[in-house]
């Protein structure tokens, strides 16, 4: 059985905001080591390097967690009860990627001013 069009429109969206969450980070974190070669002891820029790589590493976390999900509901006999847990807990991922989007976003622009 294939995922559920409703599942599977979240988990298109989960994808995007991930692989957009994982570019930013790259970005914001390439912007730091810049600014880290010039003041290597700034203990702001330090956190902010791992504040970022902590996010890299969420992103890995959730997409391996994803294709566990999806490898659960594969099944053809995956009851209604289950599919409505996994769709919840989707949507409780998204809700994290996209906090952690928003902190790249402001580690981001605050680099770049």
């Amino acid at each position: 059985m294939s995922v559920p069009p409703e599942i599977q429109l979240i988990l298109d969206r989960l994808y995007q905001e991930l692989d957009e969450t994982e570019r930013e980070a790259i970005v914001g974190l390439n912007l730091v080591r810049q600014r880290l070669s010039l003041f290597p002891e700034n203990e702001i820029l330090r956190q902010l390097f791992a504040t970022l790589s902590n996010i890299l590493f969420f992103v890995e976390i959730h997409r391996g967690r994803i294709s566990y999900i999806i490898e659960q509901i594969s099944y053809n006999d995956t009851p209604a009860q289950v599919l409505q847990e996994v769709g919840e807990d989707l949507g409780l991922i998204l809700g994290r990627v996209l906090d952690a989007k928003m902190n790249v976003n402001q580690i981001k622009n605050r680099l770049e001013d």
